[in-house]
């Protein structure tokens, strides 16, 4: 049955141009636990490679890959430290492993990579000088960091890595009161550790830290009320002795590596905020920089024969990220050898073929000026507005049209086309205002279809702008039946 469907763009008149979240405007407070985030035109020119990136590879990667059980399997099973230690008897990876990582990451389209060079479990993949715990000193004999950043840098790519100051060997992560010293050995381990990432490894691009902040000891702290153990309310903040001395790190850092980048998950101020997992998806933010992290397979460490998404989830939590003016760290999890599972480079190399076809409306580009919907979002860069059209699992074709709202003041629609189409779309005067532009003939080859915009001058500085957006059907020869084109969340797995 032969549907013709007419999505509009309408503004709402007198309040349809809401006022950019701009980075000068207060903020709300952080989530709590999480740090403030810098903003302002210093801020921006620091993150600005970052934002233009907007795709990143996240790496998980240890002694958890030899169990896999994931990331967290230390814990969440309760294995001895001298049971767990064994594994690294059997973590011997291909020195060459990074290489292929890399190779991974440029033909999915990625632009910068982060690595776990020590995760919760306190196994470091590099030489530290603090803690005998590490790749070098055990069977691999390996310095896994030094590979990675070598491989990385020499393939063109972003170096980051991710650091974890808690340590599950440590009493004083817990109970950082009860046993304060064993929690200040801890934060001497990451302050020593830190220093030397920062200093032993040539230029770090970001340093992706997680677990630390006060607000983090303990998963949210433990109390005991003279009847039974309980967690401190997540809205308490922690009043004890210990310190992470957080703002000593992030000043040593920037010291020793001026143009690095830091996360949230600390208690110093920080560059971008982090959202982990396709339900923390969220609302649009072009105030703070923001990422979010989310993985391709199963846990974020490895797990033998974890499925992973399909390319159409991909696609839409990329361009859904997008749209929000977000970046998406796509997280990958080794094989004890280092190798990432087949199925999972498949799909990879899936999304980076994708990419290759629709990455100038996702590279480079800021969220706006429309707020995303259920229906639709937009990038923009220069004279260009890209339309993503986001339909659900169901739908076989985009609208029959959609109406482009006029920008009182600023500049006029010339050319609209499908991006990738070498013909322009049809293009008229709508009734009720705006430009009615055609896609009769256009097929939902792709998880997305992409309207590219072109205008006599730039986009950049329109406002944000808020769709009262309506869907109507268009009679047609053969019916005037109708189906709503909608986005379906389960396609984000929420």
């Amino acid at each position: 049955m032969h549907r013709i469907h007419c999505l509009a763009l309408g503004l709402l008149l007198g309040v349809g141009f809401s006022a950019a979240v701009h980075a000068a405007q207060p903020l709300p407070p952080p989530p709590f636990g999480l740090s403030e985030v810098r903003t302002g035109p210093e801020a921006d020119q620091r993150v600005a490679w970052w934002r233009e990136a907007r795709f990143g590879m996240f790496i998980h990667f240890g002694l958890y890959s030899v169990a896999g059980h994931g990331e967290w399997a230390r814990f969440s099973e309760r294995i001895p430290q001298r049971d767990y230690a064994r594994l690294a008897e059997h973590f011997t990876p291909d020195p060459k492993a990074p290489e292929a990582w890399v190779s991974v990451a440029r033909e999915a389209g990625m632009k910068y990579m982060v690595l776990t060079a020590r995760h919760h479990d306190g196994f470091a993949l590099f030489d530290s000088r603090a803690n005998a715990f590490n790749s070098m000193r055990t069977a691999a004999h390996q310095d896994i960091v030094r590979e990675f950043v070598d491989a990385a840098r020499g393939g063109g790519m972003r170096v980051g890595l991710y650091y974890s100051p808690l340590d599950w060997r440590f009493p004083g992560y817990f109970f950082p009161d009860l046993y304060l010293e064993s929690a200040e050995a801890m934060r001497d381990q990451y302050h020593r550790e830190i220093e030397q990432l920062a200093s032993d490894y040539g230029k770090l691009d970001l340093v992706w830290f997680d677990g630390g902040g006060e607000q983090w000891l303990g998963f949210g702290g433990l109390e005991f009320d003279w009847a039974s153990w309980k967690s401190r309310d997540r809205n308490k903040p922690y009043s004890g002795a210990f310190s992470w001395q957080d703002d000593l790190v992030a000043g040593r850092l920037r010291q020793l590596q001026p143009r690095i980048l830091i996360n949230d998950r600390t208690s110093a101020p920080a560059d971008w905020r982090t959202r982990e997992g396709a339900d923390r998806l969220g609302e649009f933010d072009n105030g703070q920089p923001w990422e979010l992290c989310v993985t391709l397979a199963g846990a974020w460490g490895y797990q033998p024969g974890a499925q992973p998404r399909s390319l159409r989830e991909l696609v839409l939590l990329l361009t859904n990220t997008a749209v929000r003016d977000g970046n998406l760290l796509l997280n990958v999890g080794p094989a004890p050898d280092g190798q990432i599972p087949a199925d999972q480079v498949a799909r990879l190399q899936e999304l980076g073929r994708w990419l290759q076809s629709h990455g100038k409306a996702i590279y480079g580009t800021r969220g706006g000026p429309f707020l995303p919907t259920a229906q639709m979002g937009s990038t923009r860069v220069g004279k260009t507005i890209y339309l993503h059209l986001t339909p659900g699992a169901e739908e076989t074709a985009p609208p029959g049209s959609i109406v482009v709202p006029d920008f009182p003041g600023g500049p006029k629609l010339r050319r609209a086309r499908v991006l990738g189409a070498a013909a322009d779309l049809p293009m008229r005067r709508a009734q009720d205002g705006g430009v009615r532009v055609e896609l009769r003939g256009t097929t939902l080859g792709d998880p997305t279809v992409i309207v590219e915009l072109t205008y006599e001058g730039s986009v950049m500085g329109l406002p944000i702008a808020s769709l009262d957006e309506r869907v109507r059907s268009i009679s047609s020869p053969c019916c005037n039946s109708f189906r709503r084109f909608s986005f379906s969340p389960r396609a984000l797995r929420f």
